[in-house]
């Protein structure tokens, strides 16, 4: 990333309002810093503090003597933060890594142990930092997890029971988690099969609890008129028209029945697992990097967050190698949204030999970010939205970064472009975007607006990504990808590669993607009805979205049917693959075939060897009516 942006100036006056500042000198100049276990009680005021004084004595490795070590939130550094596909918060941590150059922080397999919403690296325009040799944990997770012990069909409600690691109140009617430094309500919920350590078999029947209805009292609130565009799932809207659905009483100490719950009752001895409101539960992540080029991990377990194990934003050249994500002995979850995410980010992004298992979202998400334009301001300056509001401040790159300009409804490919000037952010929502040259004169009120220099040439290869809620991988990614060796069995798609437009609004359209030689076990067996590896648009057009795609040998060991779903693709070979059915589950959908193919071309079929179930094996559209698999 160029050294002009908009990161660095706004990094730069806030080191100098907090003073600390990282050092770059040559590493001959710069500490090596040990810390032993006499800290560990509360490790988070002696590390800030040397943190803090790397203006005047640089380091350039921070090691800790092997121990577990306990960081607290009170005496932490704190500061005002927006984090892409999170909550916006006053984050906390001990590690404010901002500006830092050439440093390492060696666990020497230490485990740092976390209390309430604190982020334990907190990296921000910053280069070449490694983290090796650390296990990340929280005394008390941000989620709860609760056995199913009965439930009644006559009366509509089932019984759960929490044990002392997860205390509550119940609170008008409503059951609240209390956590240090945190609550969270019933929320978002899922339920998870002991035995087998995963999501269960159709959980989509039973979850999630349904908590609100429509509110039976509304006087005048369509007299409620904006002016301008608003975010129906903000935290203030998402909210009117409803009221609390579930009743909620304690049966005995420890045990609790929900009353009011819409879907078939969960079986007893299932887990339920439930993390509060969406709008409320992204409020820690392990790892927040941002506008930093050069990050490695190495030897890093991540056993449970409050939000993603990673989030890197605008950053490039991002290296994890033995990057584990899996939970505490007795948990079920992990990280309570995705294991990593990446978010305009550039160069190469590698995720090997990791392990991505029982988090409640994606193994990854790669993806640039759609922002709307509202006004056209100026000759060269316009006025563009953030559509979702965890995207709130989001700068969509660096000055002279080429920004694509795209209408969904005529391409998904940028139909002109310019180069970044500046960007003034007026509010969360809302800021001026300004450009070197003059707007075209086709550019309208409504046209999105990407940077096309923000993907990365990307690696998946050696994971286990298994046992989680959502998918394995989701690809937005028009540079190189490259997935292979990998293994898994996820409670939706393997890998989901889309064009989304309309919620989040991730950029990009996937091309160069090679998918060779992985395994794909029971996926999407949570109960929807959709392909294991699944192209898909936002948007209801036959626009070509997706080129150059390669899946080949790969095996695929299903319950059910549906394997490959093709849309809006130019050019796909699927080669020596092997189809079989693994009879693991019953058939959810056994009326599917096990490929469809729509609105697409140059789709070819060739040396695959199917065993399984499905008849017909592949459904298609008029986009290419001589099209037959072989």
């Amino acid at each position: 990333m160029k050294n002009t942006s908009p990161y660095k100036n706004l990094i730069t006056l806030t080191l100098c309002l907090v003073g600390i500042m990282g050092f770059s000198q040559s590493a001959s100049l710069n500490e090596n810093v040990l810390f032993k276990s006499d800290i560990a009680d509360d490790a988070t005021p002696a590390v800030l503090a040397r943190i803090r004084q790397a203006k005047d004595h640089p380091i350039s490795e921070i090691k800790f003597e092997k121990g577990t070590y306990h960081f607290y939130p009170d005496k932490a550094f704190e500061r005002f933060t927006r984090i892409s596909n999170h909550d916006d918060v006053m984050a906390k941590t001990a590690m404010p890594l901002l500006g830092f150059e050439n440093l390492t922080i060696d666990g020497q397999g230490s485990v740092f142990i976390y209390h309430g919403r604190m982020i334990p690296f907190l990296i921000e325009g910053s280069k070449n930092i490694t983290v090796k040799n650390v296990t990340i944990d929280w005394a008390m997770p941000f989620h709860s997890e609760g056995t199913i012990v009965a439930n009644d069909e006559k009366n509509n409600t089932f019984d759960i029971h929490f044990s002392d690691k997860y205390p509550y109140e119940i609170r008008n009617g409503q059951l609240i988690f209390v956590k240090e430094y945190y609550e969270h309500t019933l929320g978002q919920s899922i339920l998870y099969d002991p035995e087998r350590k995963a999501i269960a078999f159709d959980t989509e029947a039973y979850t999630p609890i349904v908590t609100s209805r429509k509110s039976k009292v509304q006087h005048n609130l369509d007299r409620i008129q904006y002016k301008y565009k608003i975010d129906p799932r903000s935290k203030v809207e998402k909210v009117r028209g409803k009221e609390e659905n579930l009743r909620v009483e304690e049966i005995k100490p420890g045990t609790v029945r929900i009353y009011n719950h819409r879907k078939k009752l969960p079986p007893i001895g299932m887990i339920l697992v439930c993390k509060g409101d969406q709008s409320l539960n992204r409020l820690a992540p392990a790892f927040r990097i941002t506008g930093t080029d050069g990050f490695h991990a190495t030897n890093v377990t991540v056993r449970h967050a409050g939000g993603m194990g990673l989030i890197a934003e605008n950053s490039s050249d991002l290296i994890l190698d033995g990057f584990h994500v899996r939970p505490s002995e007795g948990r079920m979850v992990s990280t309570t949204a995705d294991a990593t995410h990446f978010v305009g980010c550039r160069g190469k992004v590698v995720l090997k030999n990791c392990t991505f298992n029982n988090q409640l979202d994606d193994a990854t998400n790669v993806h640039g970010t759609y922002q709307e334009v509202m006004d056209i301001l100026s000759e060269n300056s316009i006025g563009v939205r953030m559509g979702h509001a965890q995207q709130q401040g989001f700068p969509i790159g660096s000055p002279n970064d080429t920004i694509g300009l795209v209408r969904l409804s005529d391409s998904f490919f940028a139909y002109d472009h310019m180069t970044l000037k500046a960007i003034e952010n007026i509010n969360g929502r809302y800021q001026v975007v300004t450009f070197n040259e003059k707007i075209p004169a086709n550019l309208k009120v409504g046209d999105l607006i990407e940077n096309l220099e923000g993907y990365p040439d990307l690696l998946v290869q050696n994971c286990n990504i298994s046992r989680n809620r959502a998918r394995g991988l989701l690809i937005s990614n028009p540079k190189n990808t490259l997935i292979e060796n990998n293994f898994f069995s996820t409670e939706m798609e393997a890998i989901l590669v889309p064009v989304e437009s309309s919620h989040w609004f991730e950029s990009g359209n996937a091309a160069n993607l090679v998918i060779r030689n992985n395994i794909f076990q029971d996926n999407q067996h949570s109960g929807f009805n959709r392909g294991v590896i699944r192209f898909v648009t936002d948007d209801d057009n036959d626009n070509i979205a997706f080129k150059n795609i390669e899946i080949t040998n790969n095996t695929f060991n299903q319950f059910d049917n549906l394997i490959l779903e093709i849309s809006n693709v130019d050019g796909l070979l699927f080669e020596g693959n092997r189809i079989t059915n693994s009879g693991t589950f019953p058939m959810l959908h056994p009326e599917n075939p096990a490929i469809k193919v729509k609105a697409s071309k140059n789709i070819v079929f060739k040396k695959n060897d199917y065993k399984a179930k499905a008849k017909p094996v592949l459904e298609k559209d008029d986009s290419q009516p001589k099209l037959k698999f072989k």
